[in-house]
């Protein structure tokens, strides 16, 4: 996902960092760039260029130097337990992947080995989902940026396909739509809104968290293009009940599909719960994607999505071009890449092996466990499963007996203070505004940091407990009024404010935070 950024404008740029206080101006000291240290230089007493490219260039040990001083305001990745994102790979993986940074992966002509790497990718990973490899089987995958993207190229096949039959059938094919759970990440309803498909909501409620195959089911009318279910949903990392989607689908006859959003469970349910029944085992599942750079253990920018045979990918959504002299089959809605995460991921799949994936998976699961165990002691209700029936996450909330005068958003808060970045969020509509917040335990989540958490969880509750109400809502304002100045000075990402006014999207609509991924 990519910030929209919004352009400065003259005043903006002009205005001073402390209103009513003008800037300071020095007189630029006699230099030789070539020996004065960095912070010697006139570069160190000057505004880095934020808004429009400088006239003159700057040595490279200073350039260097300003812009990762300047990134060490942003916060540590190993702390950040928002993300599913990998934060961690061995140096030799890191090393192979530097090494095809100039690599681009478009350009098979010239890097064949690199696009046969992704060939095996696709190869070890449809088989890991259970793919059927009869002889006369023609299963296909590619990867891509991730599974924005294919999720993406997965809804674009479904309405292609639902659309073909339509005009076959010498029937409307305006009118598509997509049957998910409201508690999908946020690239569901960019696909649908993107690409005309009108979205079908099954709605969670104050106890289920997850998509109701019957409900899912009810919903189906001629215009359906397919089903979304989820291995391991955002907020609580649960599993939907996918055999129950296509189980009512066989059982009623239904000419509807499945995708499966893998993207983080792909790698997790395989090695903890092989005999989910969840992937290409079942009929009506024709595609599913996963992120690479989740529990793939990839850094990020890689994912991959797999269909079980060509009828389930148009033809004409397929381009066959001759690129740098060489033939290909291209269905992406990106064209030049670099090869490095595509290296990587092949390094981990080779390098693991199942059992090492199985292993660490294990480690993840038993720490989830052990999280969950100490944060209920603590007082905390614990809405995501564990033992493995879920995603290695922990969600909670605060009891709502305990009539605690704040609420988890004070705790994220007062963690954020000791450098835990822990999200606190708003549910998915129909759950009665539903607050609660997620720990994503990611491979370098080791026992004894986990232990340092569970001690600021705690210490963060007893802080809380000390302070009265109204100091908790001076708090809650000043830190509103924080985030406001610090937009203003360019320290945080500032919306247009064209676009702060939607009613289109959940979160538009009711209130829904949406979970960072």
């Amino acid at each position: 996902m990519v910030h929209l950024s919004r352009v400065p404008t003259s005043k903006d740029i002009s205005a001073p960092l402390v209103e009513g206080l003008e800037r300071i101006k020095f007189e630029h000291a006699d230099e030789d760039d070539a020996t004065v240290s960095v912070y010697g230089s006139r570069y160190a007493a000057q505004d880095l260029p934020r808004h429009e490219m400088p006239e003159l260039e700057m040595p490279k040990e200073v350039a260097y130097r300003m812009i990762k001083d300047d990134l060490t305001l942003d916060g540590t990745p190993t702390l950040n337990l928002a993300s599913f994102v990998t934060t961690y790979m061995e140096e030799e993986a890191e090393k192979l992947m530097i090494e095809c940074f100039s690599k681009n992966f478009i350009d098979y002509e010239e890097y064949p080995v690199s696009a046969d790497i992704q060939a095996r990718c696709v190869s070890m990973i449809a088989r890991l989902f259970n793919i059927p490899t009869k002889d006369d089987s023609n299963a296909m995958g590619t990867s891509t940026i991730g599974s924005s993207e294919a999720i993406m190229l997965a809804v674009l096949a479904m309405k292609k396909l639902w659309a073909n039959k339509r005009k076959a059938e010498g029937k409307p094919f305006d009118r598509p739509n997509i049957i998910m759970n409201s508690a999908v990440q946020v690239c569901w309803e960019k696909a649908a809104r993107y690409f005309d498909v009108e979205e079908k909501y099954v709605y969670c409620t104050e106890d289920r968290f997850v998509i109701d195959p019957q409900q899912a089911i009810d919903l189906i009318d001629e215009n359906t293009i397919g089903i979304c279910a989820i291995l391991g949903t955002t907020y609580t990392g649960e599993y939907e009940d996918i055999k129950g989607i296509n189980d009512l689908l066989v059982e009623k006859n239904l000419d509807v599909p499945i995708h499966v959003d893998a993207a983080s469970g792909g790698f997790v349910a395989p090695f903890i719960n092989p005999g989910l029944l969840w992937d290409f085992r079942l009929e009506k599942v024709v595609s599913i994607n996963v992120s690479g750079h989740k529990y793939g253990l990839v850094y990020p920018g890689v994912g991959w999505v797999v269909w079980r045979d060509p009828q389930f990918l148009p033809k004409e959504l397929v381009f066959n071009i001759n690129y740098l002299g060489a033939d290909q089959a291209s269905f992406t809605l990106n064209f030049s890449r670099g090869a490095s995460q595509i290296i990587g991921q092949y390094y981990q799949l080779i390098r693991l092996g199942k059992h090492g994936y199985r292993a660490i998976m294990l480690n993840l699961t038993r720490t989830a466990d052990y999280l969950a165990a100490n944060l209920e002691q603590l007082g905390f209700i614990i809405l995501s499963k564990g033992g493995g029936e879920g995603l290695p996450l922990v969600a909670c909330r605060l009891d709502p007996d305990s009539d605690k005068h704040y609420d988890e958003f004070a705790i994220a808060h007062q963690l954020r203070e000791r450098g835990w970045v822990v999200p606190a969020y708003t549910m998915a509509p129909h759950t009665e505004n539903l607050k609660l917040m997620r720990v994503v335990v990611r491979e370098d989540f080791t026992r004894s940091r986990c232990d340092s958490l569970i001690a600021d969880f705690k210490l963060a509750c007893q802080t809380l407990d000390k302070l009265d109400a109204k100091t908790i809502e001076e708090r809650k304002e000043h830190r509103t009024n924080m985030r406001k100045k610090a937009t203003r000075t360019g320290r945080h990402h500032k919306l247009n404010e064209h676009f702060t006014d939607e009613k289109h999207s959940l979160q538009g609509k009711t209130g829904k935070t949406h979970g960072i991924c």
